[in-house]
Protein backbone atom coordinates (compact mmCIF):
# COMPACT_ATOMS: atom_id res chain seq x y z
CA UNK A 1 0.00 0.00 0.00
CA UNK A 2 1.75 3.58 -0.70
CA UNK A 3 2.07 5.70 1.82
CA UNK A 4 2.57 9.82 1.79
CA UNK A 5 4.92 10.26 5.31
CA UNK A 6 4.33 13.79 6.52
CA UNK A 7 6.80 15.30 8.68
CA UNK A 8 5.95 19.19 7.71
CA UNK A 9 9.17 19.64 5.78
CA UNK A 10 8.92 17.25 2.82
CA UNK A 11 5.53 17.09 0.74
CA UNK A 12 5.15 17.23 -2.81
CA UNK A 13 2.92 18.22 -5.53
CA UNK A 14 3.22 14.53 -6.75
CA UNK A 15 2.38 13.34 -3.30
CA UNK A 16 -0.60 15.67 -3.59
CA UNK A 17 -1.63 14.08 -6.97
CA UNK A 18 -1.25 10.28 -5.36
CA UNK A 19 -3.58 11.10 -2.41
CA UNK A 20 -6.48 12.57 -4.56
CA UNK A 21 -5.84 9.93 -8.02
CA UNK A 22 -5.61 7.19 -5.92
CA UNK A 23 -7.54 5.79 -3.30
CA UNK A 24 -5.44 3.49 -2.06
CA UNK A 25 -2.99 6.07 -1.14
CA UNK A 26 -2.98 6.16 2.86
CA UNK A 27 -0.87 9.30 4.56
CA UNK A 28 1.20 8.45 7.87
CA UNK A 29 2.22 10.88 10.29
CA UNK A 30 6.12 10.53 10.56
CA UNK A 31 6.68 9.22 13.67
CA UNK A 32 9.88 11.62 14.55
CA UNK A 33 7.31 14.02 14.71
CA UNK A 34 5.47 13.08 17.65
CA UNK A 35 7.69 14.15 20.43
CA UNK A 36 7.94 17.74 19.02
CA UNK A 37 4.13 17.66 18.62
CA UNK A 38 4.18 16.71 22.38
CA UNK A 39 6.55 19.19 23.77
CA UNK A 40 5.00 21.87 21.97
CA UNK A 41 1.64 21.21 23.85
CA UNK A 42 2.83 20.89 26.80
CA UNK A 43 4.83 24.47 26.41
CA UNK A 44 1.67 25.67 25.78
CA UNK A 45 -0.25 24.17 28.29
CA UNK A 46 2.11 24.87 30.92
CA UNK A 47 1.59 28.53 30.00
CA UNK A 48 -1.73 28.90 29.29
CA UNK A 49 -2.45 30.61 33.18
CA UNK A 50 0.64 33.14 33.23
CA UNK A 51 0.19 34.85 30.07
CA UNK A 52 -1.92 36.62 27.52
CA UNK A 53 -1.71 34.77 23.87
CA UNK A 54 -4.01 35.56 21.04
CA UNK A 55 -6.66 33.05 19.91
CA UNK A 56 -6.05 30.93 23.42
CA UNK A 57 -7.48 33.00 26.38
CA UNK A 58 -8.39 35.99 24.31
CA UNK A 59 -11.06 36.71 21.60
CA UNK A 60 -10.45 36.52 17.75
CA UNK A 61 -9.74 39.75 15.65
CA UNK A 62 -10.77 43.06 17.27
CA UNK A 63 -11.97 41.61 20.11
CA UNK A 64 -8.50 40.17 21.49
CA UNK A 65 -8.62 42.56 23.93
CA UNK A 66 -11.49 40.42 25.50
CA UNK A 67 -9.72 37.63 27.91
CA UNK A 68 -11.35 34.31 28.68
CA UNK A 69 -11.63 32.59 31.83
CA UNK A 70 -10.02 29.10 31.81
CA UNK A 71 -13.29 27.22 32.20
CA UNK A 72 -14.67 28.74 28.86
CA UNK A 73 -11.18 28.08 26.75
CA UNK A 74 -12.53 24.61 25.05
CA UNK A 75 -15.89 26.55 24.32
CA UNK A 76 -14.09 29.18 22.37
CA UNK A 77 -12.29 27.01 20.04
CA UNK A 78 -15.53 25.47 19.43
CA UNK A 79 -17.81 29.05 18.79
CA UNK A 80 -14.93 30.29 16.44
CA UNK A 81 -15.38 27.31 14.59
CA UNK A 82 -19.14 27.53 14.32
CA UNK A 83 -19.24 30.86 13.82
CA UNK A 84 -17.08 30.67 10.67
CA UNK A 85 -18.45 27.91 9.18
CA UNK A 86 -21.11 30.20 7.14
CA UNK A 87 -19.83 29.64 3.31
CA UNK A 88 -21.94 29.90 0.16
CA UNK A 89 -22.43 28.72 -3.05
CA UNK A 90 -21.30 25.33 -4.37
CA UNK A 91 -19.31 22.21 -2.90
CA UNK A 92 -15.45 23.07 -3.62
CA UNK A 93 -14.64 19.88 -6.18
CA UNK A 94 -13.64 16.76 -3.33
CA UNK A 95 -10.27 16.57 -4.90
CA UNK A 96 -9.15 20.19 -3.92
CA UNK A 97 -10.82 19.57 -0.36
CA UNK A 98 -8.62 16.65 0.00
CA UNK A 99 -6.01 17.77 -0.95
CA UNK A 100 -6.28 20.67 1.49
CA UNK A 101 -6.86 18.14 4.62
CA UNK A 102 -3.33 17.08 3.36
CA UNK A 103 -1.56 20.16 3.39
CA UNK A 104 -3.13 21.40 6.35
CA UNK A 105 -1.81 18.22 8.84
CA UNK A 106 1.44 18.34 7.01
CA UNK A 107 1.85 22.63 8.40
CA UNK A 108 0.47 21.42 11.78
CA UNK A 109 2.75 18.50 12.55
CA UNK A 110 5.52 20.56 11.78
CA UNK A 111 5.33 21.59 15.60
CA UNK A 112 4.17 25.03 16.06
CA UNK A 113 0.93 25.25 15.97
CA UNK A 114 0.33 23.86 19.37
CA UNK A 115 -1.77 20.80 18.44
CA UNK A 116 -1.83 17.12 20.38
CA UNK A 117 -0.86 14.29 18.78
CA UNK A 118 -4.38 13.40 19.33
CA UNK A 119 -6.23 15.58 16.65
CA UNK A 120 -3.17 15.11 14.43
CA UNK A 121 -4.60 11.60 14.29
CA UNK A 122 -7.81 12.34 14.06
CA UNK A 123 -7.66 14.42 10.67
CA UNK A 124 -5.04 11.68 9.82
CA UNK A 125 -8.21 9.23 9.78
CA UNK A 126 -10.79 11.23 8.23
CA UNK A 127 -7.94 11.37 5.01
CA UNK A 128 -7.71 8.05 4.83
CA UNK A 129 -10.96 7.12 5.28
CA UNK A 130 -11.93 9.82 2.60
CA UNK A 131 -14.03 11.58 4.92
CA UNK A 132 -14.28 14.53 2.24
CA UNK A 133 -16.19 17.71 4.13
CA UNK A 134 -18.55 19.64 2.14
CA UNK A 135 -16.84 23.22 1.77
CA UNK A 136 -18.51 25.82 0.17
CA UNK A 137 -16.62 27.70 -2.30
CA UNK A 138 -17.30 31.65 -1.01
CA UNK A 139 -16.11 32.68 2.20
CA UNK A 140 -12.85 33.30 2.37
CA UNK A 141 -10.56 36.62 2.13
CA UNK A 142 -7.25 34.84 2.04
CA UNK A 143 -5.29 36.94 5.19
CA UNK A 144 -6.20 34.96 8.52
CA UNK A 145 -5.52 32.25 5.62
CA UNK A 146 -9.12 30.35 4.42
CA UNK A 147 -10.51 30.97 7.41
CA UNK A 148 -14.24 30.45 6.04
CA UNK A 149 -13.11 27.35 4.20
CA UNK A 150 -11.27 25.56 6.34
CA UNK A 151 -13.85 26.13 9.42
CA UNK A 152 -15.66 23.65 7.67
CA UNK A 153 -13.64 20.90 7.65
CA UNK A 154 -12.51 21.83 11.39
CA UNK A 155 -16.43 21.32 11.94
CA UNK A 156 -16.71 17.98 10.71
CA UNK A 157 -13.72 17.10 12.60
CA UNK A 158 -16.22 17.77 15.41
CA UNK A 159 -18.54 15.93 14.20
CA UNK A 160 -20.97 18.43 12.90
CA UNK A 161 -21.56 19.42 9.19
CA UNK A 162 -21.84 17.41 6.13
CA UNK A 163 -19.64 15.28 4.47
CA UNK A 164 -18.56 13.24 1.01
CA UNK A 165 -18.23 9.27 1.79
CA UNK A 166 -18.56 7.07 -0.72
CA UNK A 167 -19.74 9.71 -3.40
CA UNK A 168 -22.57 10.53 -0.96
CA UNK A 169 -23.13 13.72 1.08
CA UNK A 170 -24.50 12.64 4.22
CA UNK A 171 -24.50 14.25 8.02
CA UNK A 172 -20.67 14.04 9.32
CA UNK A 173 -22.32 12.21 12.50
CA UNK A 174 -23.62 8.94 10.52
CA UNK A 175 -20.94 8.84 8.62
CA UNK A 176 -18.83 8.46 11.91
CA UNK A 177 -20.84 6.06 13.12
CA UNK A 178 -20.31 3.61 9.90
CA UNK A 179 -16.15 4.14 10.11
CA UNK A 180 -15.93 3.51 13.74
CA UNK A 181 -14.86 7.10 14.44
CA UNK A 182 -15.69 9.59 16.93
CA UNK A 183 -15.98 13.23 17.47
CA UNK A 184 -12.85 15.26 18.45
CA UNK A 185 -13.70 17.58 21.61
CA UNK A 186 -10.87 20.55 20.46
CA UNK A 187 -8.60 21.64 22.95
CA UNK A 188 -7.11 25.85 23.70
CA UNK A 189 -5.80 26.83 20.51
CA UNK A 190 -6.85 23.96 18.27
CA UNK A 191 -9.48 25.49 16.32
CA UNK A 192 -7.49 28.47 15.66
CA UNK A 193 -4.77 25.70 14.24
CA UNK A 194 -6.98 24.17 12.19
CA UNK A 195 -8.82 27.51 10.28
CA UNK A 196 -5.59 29.83 10.16
CA UNK A 197 -3.82 29.40 7.65
CA UNK A 198 -3.59 29.12 3.69
CA UNK A 199 -4.04 25.39 3.23
CA UNK A 200 -7.00 25.89 0.86
CA UNK A 201 -5.87 28.23 -1.14
CA UNK A 202 -2.31 26.13 -1.73
CA UNK A 203 -4.16 23.04 -2.27
CA UNK A 204 -5.88 24.09 -5.13
CA UNK A 205 -3.02 25.89 -6.65
CA UNK A 206 -1.27 22.31 -6.32
CA UNK A 207 -3.67 20.39 -8.06
CA UNK A 208 -3.65 23.25 -10.47
CA UNK A 209 -0.12 23.25 -11.54
CA UNK A 210 -0.40 19.39 -12.11
CA UNK A 211 -3.59 20.32 -14.93
CA UNK A 212 -1.56 23.01 -16.20
CA UNK A 213 1.25 20.86 -16.52
CA UNK A 214 -0.88 18.65 -18.54
CA UNK A 215 -2.28 21.91 -20.54
CA UNK A 216 1.34 22.86 -21.85
CA UNK A 217 2.11 19.50 -23.06
CA UNK A 218 -1.10 19.49 -25.25
CA UNK A 219 -0.79 22.75 -26.01
CA UNK A 220 2.71 22.45 -27.46
CA UNK A 221 1.37 19.51 -29.35
CA UNK A 222 -1.85 20.92 -30.93
CA UNK A 223 0.71 23.86 -31.90
CA UNK A 224 2.81 21.33 -33.83
CA UNK A 225 0.04 19.70 -35.48
CA UNK A 226 -0.94 22.78 -36.47
CA UNK A 227 2.21 23.30 -37.94
CA UNK A 228 2.35 20.23 -40.01
CA UNK A 229 -1.32 20.87 -41.37
CA UNK A 230 -0.08 24.43 -42.69
CA UNK A 231 2.95 23.36 -44.22
CA UNK A 232 4.44 25.59 -41.86
CA UNK A 233 8.28 26.32 -42.15
CA UNK A 234 10.39 25.26 -39.82
CA UNK A 235 12.40 27.74 -39.33
CA UNK A 236 10.52 29.48 -36.87
CA UNK A 237 11.40 26.69 -34.15
CA UNK A 238 15.11 26.41 -35.31
CA UNK A 239 17.64 26.45 -32.72
CA UNK A 240 19.37 29.26 -33.01
CA UNK A 241 16.66 31.83 -33.04
CA UNK A 242 15.56 30.92 -29.93
CA UNK A 243 19.37 31.03 -28.85
CA UNK A 244 18.84 34.74 -29.78
CA UNK A 245 16.30 35.36 -27.42
CA UNK A 246 17.14 32.42 -24.68
CA UNK A 247 14.12 32.64 -22.21
CA UNK A 248 13.72 29.35 -20.47
CA UNK A 249 10.30 28.77 -21.56
CA UNK A 250 10.36 30.38 -24.80
CA UNK A 251 13.23 27.90 -25.52
CA UNK A 252 11.75 24.81 -23.91
CA UNK A 253 9.23 24.80 -25.86
CA UNK A 254 11.07 25.28 -29.22
CA UNK A 255 12.85 21.85 -28.23
CA UNK A 256 9.73 19.76 -27.51
CA UNK A 257 8.33 21.09 -31.18
CA UNK A 258 11.19 20.54 -32.63
CA UNK A 259 11.35 17.12 -30.97
CA UNK A 260 7.54 16.66 -31.38
CA UNK A 261 8.19 17.25 -35.57
CA UNK A 262 11.35 15.54 -36.31
CA UNK A 263 9.43 12.97 -38.27
CA UNK A 264 7.07 14.74 -40.06
CA UNK A 265 6.95 14.83 -43.86
CA UNK A 266 5.07 18.35 -44.07
CA UNK A 267 7.28 21.48 -42.69
CA UNK A 268 8.86 23.31 -45.02
CA UNK A 269 12.43 24.27 -45.00
CA UNK A 270 12.73 27.97 -46.10
CA UNK A 271 15.50 27.26 -49.28
CA UNK A 272 12.62 25.44 -51.03
CA UNK A 273 10.65 28.80 -50.75
CA UNK A 274 9.69 29.96 -54.93
CA UNK A 275 10.83 33.27 -55.04
CA UNK A 276 11.72 33.13 -58.87
CA UNK A 277 10.75 36.40 -60.36
CA UNK A 278 9.08 36.71 -63.56
CA UNK A 279 12.17 37.32 -66.33
CA UNK A 280 10.10 39.82 -68.17
CA UNK A 281 9.19 41.76 -64.90
CA UNK A 282 12.28 41.46 -63.19
CA UNK A 283 12.69 45.45 -62.39
CA UNK A 284 8.88 45.13 -61.38
CA UNK A 285 6.78 44.54 -57.91
CA UNK A 286 4.85 41.23 -58.55
CA UNK A 287 3.42 38.66 -56.37
CA UNK A 288 3.96 35.29 -55.49
CA UNK A 289 1.52 32.79 -54.46
CA UNK A 290 3.55 31.26 -51.18
CA UNK A 291 2.84 32.60 -47.68
CA UNK A 292 6.38 34.00 -46.96
CA UNK A 293 5.36 34.20 -43.41
CA UNK A 294 2.92 31.76 -41.07
CA UNK A 295 0.65 33.32 -38.91
CA UNK A 296 1.56 34.44 -35.53
CA UNK A 297 -0.65 31.89 -33.63
CA UNK A 298 1.51 28.97 -35.11
CA UNK A 299 4.62 31.30 -36.39
CA UNK A 300 4.82 32.51 -32.07
CA UNK A 301 4.08 29.79 -30.37
CA UNK A 302 7.25 29.26 -28.39
CA UNK A 303 6.85 32.72 -27.53
CA UNK A 304 3.39 32.53 -26.58
CA UNK A 305 3.66 29.08 -24.60
CA UNK A 306 7.46 29.99 -23.62
CA UNK A 307 5.69 32.38 -20.40
CA UNK A 308 3.39 29.86 -19.48
CA UNK A 309 5.93 26.99 -18.83
CA UNK A 310 8.03 29.70 -16.72
CA UNK A 311 4.84 30.55 -14.75
CA UNK A 312 4.09 26.99 -13.40
CA UNK A 313 8.35 26.70 -12.80
CA UNK A 314 7.79 29.80 -10.57
CA UNK A 315 4.08 28.27 -9.14
CA UNK A 316 5.58 25.19 -8.50
CA UNK A 317 8.10 26.84 -6.31
CA UNK A 318 6.12 29.11 -4.32
CA UNK A 319 3.38 26.27 -3.84
CA UNK A 320 6.05 23.80 -2.56
CA UNK A 321 7.19 26.06 -0.35
CA UNK A 322 3.73 27.15 0.89
CA UNK A 323 2.40 23.21 1.96
CA UNK A 324 5.76 23.10 4.18
CA UNK A 325 5.72 26.30 5.78
CA UNK A 326 4.01 27.42 9.01
CA UNK A 327 1.00 29.68 8.21
CA UNK A 328 -0.31 29.69 11.60
CA UNK A 329 -0.58 32.72 14.31
CA UNK A 330 0.52 32.70 16.70
CA UNK A 331 3.51 30.84 16.20
CA UNK A 332 4.60 28.81 19.46
CA UNK A 333 7.83 28.59 19.69
CA UNK A 334 8.76 26.08 22.56
CA UNK A 335 12.41 26.45 21.70
CA UNK A 336 12.82 30.05 22.56
CA UNK A 337 10.37 29.97 25.29
CA UNK A 338 7.60 32.22 23.43
CA UNK A 339 4.84 33.27 21.62
CA UNK A 340 5.00 34.72 17.90
CA UNK A 341 2.36 37.07 16.75
CA UNK A 342 3.11 37.83 13.06
CA UNK A 343 1.37 37.32 9.83
CA UNK A 344 2.53 34.28 7.71
CA UNK A 345 -1.39 33.26 7.26
CA UNK A 346 -1.50 35.93 4.51
CA UNK A 347 -1.95 34.49 1.52
CA UNK A 348 0.01 37.11 -0.98
CA UNK A 349 2.66 34.76 -2.16
CA UNK A 350 -0.32 32.16 -3.53
CA UNK A 351 -2.10 34.52 -4.58
CA UNK A 352 -0.19 36.44 -6.75
CA UNK A 353 1.47 33.01 -8.13
CA UNK A 354 -1.81 31.30 -9.16
CA UNK A 355 -3.21 34.69 -11.02
CA UNK A 356 -0.23 34.95 -12.93
CA UNK A 357 -0.52 31.02 -13.68
CA UNK A 358 -4.41 31.89 -14.48
CA UNK A 359 -3.36 34.66 -16.91
CA UNK A 360 -0.94 32.55 -18.75
CA UNK A 361 -3.18 29.97 -19.55
CA UNK A 362 -5.97 32.20 -20.84
CA UNK A 363 -3.45 33.78 -23.34
CA UNK A 364 -2.74 29.60 -24.21
CA UNK A 365 -6.62 29.54 -24.72
CA UNK A 366 -6.63 32.39 -26.89
CA UNK A 367 -3.95 31.11 -28.79
CA UNK A 368 -5.80 27.49 -29.11
CA UNK A 369 -8.99 29.66 -29.88
CA UNK A 370 -7.53 31.65 -32.73
CA UNK A 371 -5.52 28.41 -34.66
CA UNK A 372 -9.22 27.13 -34.65
CA UNK A 373 -10.76 30.43 -36.11
CA UNK A 374 -7.61 30.08 -38.57
CA UNK A 375 -8.78 26.39 -39.98
CA UNK A 376 -12.46 27.09 -39.48
CA UNK A 377 -12.85 30.20 -41.74
CA UNK A 378 -11.72 29.43 -45.19
CA UNK A 379 -11.33 33.11 -46.09
CA UNK A 380 -8.22 33.30 -44.29
CA UNK A 381 -6.42 29.77 -44.31
CA UNK A 382 -7.60 29.79 -48.45
CA UNK A 383 -6.91 25.38 -48.40
CA UNK A 384 -10.25 24.41 -46.02
CA UNK A 385 -13.40 23.90 -47.32
CA UNK A 386 -15.64 26.51 -44.80
CA UNK A 387 -15.80 25.15 -41.12
CA UNK A 388 -14.13 22.03 -41.92
CA UNK A 389 -17.41 20.88 -43.64
CA UNK A 390 -16.53 17.58 -45.24
CA UNK A 391 -19.96 17.14 -46.63
CA UNK A 392 -22.09 19.81 -48.51
CA UNK A 393 -21.19 23.50 -47.74
CA UNK A 394 -24.43 25.47 -47.05
CA UNK A 395 -26.32 22.17 -46.44
CA UNK A 396 -24.37 21.03 -44.03
CA UNK A 397 -22.17 23.00 -40.87
CA UNK A 398 -19.48 21.16 -40.24
CA UNK A 399 -17.93 22.88 -37.04
CA UNK A 400 -19.47 25.92 -37.28
CA UNK A 401 -21.57 25.46 -34.32
CA UNK A 402 -18.59 24.36 -32.05
CA UNK A 403 -16.86 27.53 -32.64
CA UNK A 404 -19.00 29.54 -30.85
CA UNK A 405 -18.03 26.93 -27.99
CA UNK A 406 -14.85 27.54 -28.37
CA UNK A 407 -15.32 31.49 -28.34
CA UNK A 408 -17.73 32.04 -25.81
CA UNK A 409 -15.11 29.82 -23.59
CA UNK A 410 -12.40 31.99 -24.39
CA UNK A 411 -14.48 35.04 -24.18
CA UNK A 412 -15.54 34.22 -20.54
CA UNK A 413 -11.83 33.21 -19.83
CA UNK A 414 -10.60 36.46 -20.72
CA UNK A 415 -13.31 38.22 -18.38
CA UNK A 416 -11.88 36.10 -15.42
CA UNK A 417 -7.99 37.17 -16.55
CA UNK A 418 -8.19 40.28 -14.00
CA UNK A 419 -5.81 39.40 -11.08
CA UNK A 420 -7.72 38.78 -7.75
CA UNK A 421 -4.79 39.79 -6.03
CA UNK A 422 -5.37 43.36 -6.35
CA UNK A 423 -9.08 43.23 -5.67
CA UNK A 424 -8.14 43.67 -1.89
CA UNK A 425 -11.33 45.23 0.28
CA UNK A 426 -10.76 45.56 4.07
CA UNK A 427 -12.98 43.95 6.26
CA UNK A 428 -13.07 42.64 10.03
CA UNK A 429 -13.83 45.79 11.60
CA UNK A 430 -10.83 46.97 9.23
CA UNK A 431 -8.16 44.52 11.20
CA UNK A 432 -7.98 42.77 7.97
CA UNK A 433 -7.29 46.31 6.29
CA UNK A 434 -5.21 44.22 3.11
CA UNK A 435 -6.53 40.93 2.31
CA UNK A 436 -5.18 38.18 -0.62
CA UNK A 437 -8.19 37.34 -1.71
CA UNK A 438 -5.87 34.25 -2.46
CA UNK A 439 -8.28 31.71 -2.06
CA UNK A 440 -10.64 32.88 -5.07
CA UNK A 441 -7.82 33.65 -6.98
CA UNK A 442 -7.13 29.69 -6.88
CA UNK A 443 -10.53 29.03 -7.78
CA UNK A 444 -11.09 31.43 -10.62
CA UNK A 445 -8.09 29.79 -11.36
CA UNK A 446 -9.80 26.34 -11.58
CA UNK A 447 -12.27 27.73 -13.66
CA UNK A 448 -9.99 29.17 -16.19
CA UNK A 449 -7.89 25.82 -16.38
CA UNK A 450 -11.40 23.99 -17.21
CA UNK A 451 -12.20 25.95 -19.59
CA UNK A 452 -9.02 25.84 -21.46
CA UNK A 453 -9.67 22.17 -21.84
CA UNK A 454 -12.54 22.64 -23.33
CA UNK A 455 -10.87 24.84 -26.05
CA UNK A 456 -7.84 22.75 -26.55
CA UNK A 457 -10.29 19.66 -27.02
CA UNK A 458 -12.35 21.85 -29.83
CA UNK A 459 -9.02 22.92 -31.35
CA UNK A 460 -7.97 18.77 -31.89
CA UNK A 461 -11.31 17.85 -33.26
CA UNK A 462 -10.60 20.85 -35.75
CA UNK A 463 -7.30 19.11 -36.54
CA UNK A 464 -8.49 15.63 -36.59
CA UNK A 465 -10.88 17.06 -39.32
CA UNK A 466 -8.07 18.67 -41.46
CA UNK A 467 -6.21 15.57 -41.83
CA UNK A 468 -9.30 13.86 -42.74
CA UNK A 469 -9.76 16.59 -45.54
CA UNK A 470 -6.03 16.92 -46.30
CA UNK A 471 -5.86 13.04 -46.11
CA UNK A 472 -2.34 13.41 -44.74
CA UNK A 473 -1.93 11.20 -41.75
CA UNK A 474 0.80 9.42 -43.06
CA UNK A 475 2.82 12.25 -43.86
CA UNK A 476 2.07 13.68 -40.18
CA UNK A 477 4.80 13.37 -37.07
CA UNK A 478 4.51 9.97 -35.34
CA UNK A 479 3.53 12.13 -32.20
CA UNK A 480 0.51 14.16 -33.64
CA UNK A 481 -0.33 11.34 -35.92
CA UNK A 482 -0.93 9.28 -32.06
CA UNK A 483 -2.76 11.95 -31.06
CA UNK A 484 -5.20 11.99 -34.28
CA UNK A 485 -6.09 8.09 -34.08
CA UNK A 486 -6.57 8.77 -30.41
CA UNK A 487 -9.33 12.01 -31.24
CA UNK A 488 -10.44 9.32 -33.96
CA UNK A 489 -10.93 6.76 -31.04
CA UNK A 490 -13.44 8.10 -29.58
CA UNK A 491 -14.84 10.84 -31.96
CA UNK A 492 -15.40 9.67 -35.91
CA UNK A 493 -15.09 11.70 -38.22
CA UNK A 494 -18.08 14.27 -38.71
CA UNK A 495 -19.36 14.46 -42.22
CA UNK A 496 -23.26 14.52 -41.81
CA UNK A 497 -24.49 17.04 -39.07
CA UNK A 498 -25.21 15.17 -36.08
CA UNK A 499 -26.23 15.94 -32.41
CA UNK A 500 -22.86 16.53 -31.18
CA UNK A 501 -22.99 17.71 -27.51
CA UNK A 502 -22.33 14.53 -25.54
CA UNK A 503 -19.89 13.61 -28.02
CA UNK A 504 -17.78 16.62 -27.24
CA UNK A 505 -18.19 16.33 -23.42
CA UNK A 506 -16.75 12.54 -23.39
CA UNK A 507 -14.32 13.92 -25.80
CA UNK A 508 -13.55 16.61 -22.94
CA UNK A 509 -13.14 13.76 -20.41
CA UNK A 510 -11.04 12.11 -22.77
CA UNK A 511 -8.46 15.09 -23.09
CA UNK A 512 -9.10 15.81 -19.35
CA UNK A 513 -8.04 12.33 -18.31
CA UNK A 514 -6.44 9.90 -20.98
CA UNK A 515 -4.97 11.73 -23.69
CA UNK A 516 -1.70 12.46 -21.65
CA UNK A 517 -0.70 8.73 -22.06
CA UNK A 518 -0.54 9.17 -25.51
CA UNK A 519 1.86 12.24 -26.05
Amino acid sequence: MNKIFLDGNSLTIEDIQSLISDHAVRVEIAPETFQRLQDVRGFLNDNLEDRIVYGINTGFGPMASHIIGNDQLLHLQENLIRSHAVGMGDPIKPEYVLAAMCVRLNTLVKGYSGITQELASHLQSFINHRIIPIVPEHGAVGTSGDLVQLAHIALSLIGEGEVLFQEKRQPTSVVLKQCGLKSYRLQPKEGLALINGTSMMAAITAVLCLEVDKLTKLAVHTGAWSLEMVNGFEDSISEKIHLLRPHVGQQTVAKLLRTILSSSKLLQNRSRLNTAKNTETKSAVHQIQEDVQDVYSIRCIPQILGPVFDSLATTRTIVETEINSVTDNPIIDADENSFLHGGNFHGDYIAYAVDQLKMTVVKLTMLSERRINYFLNAKVNHRFPPFMNLDTPGLTLGLQGIQFVATSTTAQSQTLAFPQYVHSIPTNADNQDIVSMGTDAALIASRVVDNAFVVLSIEMLTLAQAVDYSKNEKELAGATKKIYKAIRSVFPVIKKDRVLNQEIQGLLQFVKNTISSVL
